[in-house]
């Protein structure tokens, strides 16, 4: 399957997880001459409840549009991808990896940044060392509350310690995780960490396509620091 717009084209691929299991992907590529060393590997919301690489498709195609080659992919368990999803989401930080590894193999520019939606976020934090191509992360809405940590708070640990770089965007009515929160999660996190607090969003609007535009933007002024 393919599509074509005046500023990006969407292909399909697969990309072999741990395990056997086959990951379905799409891969978003600006159509003008693109000059950005930068591939942003997308990971989609909790998929228990639902998430899928669509939820992540704005976003990709904002990217795209604007230089940056974007790859969404379905974890295990999700849309037409094989396997099982985990409870904790921690088979899926392996599909995490492969990917980025698939990237490196298959593309030119393969510098990755690295960006993850809510449980997305957590399960892309436990990835981000493990890929020396992986030069910055983007959480969206993580879930650092108290609730959402009986399921993600293992975690936390890899994320808050890696020395990479860090953009960490939230609404300010996140129902599971509060400003102060976050700021207390990240006061002695490792590495360089900024955070975008957008106002009066909650957790689930944030994920909503209204926020696409937002979260590109976003995103590239991060990847200028880099």
């Amino acid at each position: 399957m393919a599509e074509e717009s005046g500023t990006y084209s969407r292909s399909s691929c697969t990309i072999e997880s741990t395990d056997g299991v086959i990951l379905d992907g799409r891969v978003y590529r600006p159509t003008s001459e693109n000059n950005s060393s930068f591939v942003a590997v997308l990971v989609h919301p909790y998929s228990v409840l639902g998430g899928c690489q669509g939820l992540m498709r704005g976003i990709a195609k904002g990217l795209s549009s604007r230089g940056v080659i974007a790859v969404t992919f379905d974890t295990r368990g999700a849309g037409k991808s094989s396997g099982r999803a985990s409870l904790t989401g921690s088979a899926e930080i392996n599909d995490v990896i492969s990917v980025c590894k698939w990237v490196h193999t298959n593309f030119t520019a393969n510098t990755i940044i690295l960006i993850g939606s809510s449980a997305g976020a957590a399960i892309a934090g436990s990835a981000v060392d493990e890929v020396e191509q992986v030069v910055g992360y983007v959480s969206l809405g993580y879930p650092f509350g108290f609730t959402a940590s009986i399921l993600f708070g293992r975690h936390q640990k890899s994320i808050l310690q890696s020395p990479k770089p860090k953009l960490f965007v939230m609404g300010t009515n996140d129902g599971f995780t509060s400003v102060k929160q976050l700021e207390n999660k990240l006061k002695d996190a490792a590495g360089h960490n900024t955070t975008h607090l957008i106002q009066g969003a909650t957790h689930f609007q944030m994920e909503g396509p209204a926020f696409d535009a937002d979260m590109v933007n976003l995103i590239l002024q991060f990847i200028t620091t880099l």
